[in-house]
């Protein structure tokens, strides 16, 4: 792919996923991105999508826009999280064919898998079972635009490809204590307990769950990569390789955010899904993909980007 010769319309864009992966292409050569914004183009919407494809005419399409949360999002918020991936998703999917945009790329999630996967997760066990309750509407809502793609190929010869990238971290992350995920969500508490010198903090579920990370910079790398290279409707985990307990992360956090209080586990609260860890090696075969950066480099650059940024 041509890079300069491309007109590229990034959903989500202004997001965190979105902003580096911006910068990734703009390194590659590419000058016409076009970024919408929620405020003018709603993509639940059919109408608003129409206008987003009038006013961007796009060869290609990178769907990251998303309604997303932590697990305490995910419960409060099933409906609105299913409802809205689905529809911007599939309404995106099917005027982009409509309107013969050369490729769509769509981001799904690891949420999508079944609870019990065995781990390392492969792709060829995205249906066999249910996932895990707590995101199950949001993931399954993403996972129809593997559907989709699937069947726009099989019928229409649409160029649709179909990630899954594990969970991100990074500078720029979301640390709303609301709607974050669990890296920022702990940074977040650490250095607020700090400020206010209290000697504890309370961490959701029993620490037993395992967690996968990807830091933002190498999954916006691996989709650059994918829109550039990879034109299949398999779908292929984008992920570092690397696995960690939810214990062992809260621990390392507090270590390096520097509080020296207690972690105070609520089991009340939910674990989530027991494991997360995937297999990568279709993303290396198919476009040459693998993670590079170091868990504790990127989650030290993580930590120092909210100490200079969170005021």
């Amino acid at each position: 792919m041509n890079w300069s010769e491309k007109r590229i319309c990034v959903t989500g864009g202004a997001g965190f996923l979105g902003t580096h992966l911006i910068q990734d292409l703009r390194a590659r050569g590419a000058n016409e991105i076009f970024v919408p914004t929620i405020e003018e183009y709603d993509l639940v919407d059919p109408t608003a999508i129409a206008r987003l494809l009038a006013d961007s005419n796009p060869d290609v399409i990178i769907h990251l826009a998303a309604h997303v949360g932590g697990i305490g999002a995910n419960r409060e918020h099933p409906a609105e999280f299913f409802y809205d991936n689905l529809m911007m998703g599939v309404q995106l999917m099917h005027q982009a064919y409509l309107r013969g945009v050369e490729k769509f790329v769509a981001i799904g999630t690891v949420c999508a898998y079944p609870k019990f996967t065995p781990v390392p997760f492969n792709e060829d066990d995205l249906w066999d079972g249910y996932p895990e309750e707590t995101n199950a509407p949001y993931g399954l809502a993403k996972k129809m635009l593997l559907v989709q793609s699937q069947a726009y190929r099989e019928q229409y010869g649409f160029n649709s490809i179909f990630l899954l990238p594990v969970n991100l971290y990074g500078p720029g992350d979301n640390f709303n204590p609301r709607s974050s995920h669990v890296i920022p969500a702990l940074i977040r508490k650490c250095m607020e307990a700090q400020d206010q010198n209290a000697d504890q903090i309370v961490v959701w579920g029993d620490g037993s769950p395992t967690r996968e990370f990807i830091y933002v910079t190498d999954a916006a790398r691996g989709i650059a990569l994918a829109t550039e290279c990879y034109n299949e409707s398999l779908p292929v985990n984008l992920g570092s390789g690397f696995e960690i307990s939810i214990k062992d992360l809260a621990e390392k956090i507090a270590r390096m955010t520097g509080f020296e209080g207690d972690l105070v586990w609520d089991t009340s609260k939910p674990n989530g899904q027991p494991r997360r860890a995937l297999n990568t090696s279709r993303a290396k075969e198919k476009f040459g993909f693998t993670a590079q950066t170091d868990f504790d480099e990127g989650l030290q650059q993580t930590i120092d980007w909210y100490r200079a940024n969170r005021k």
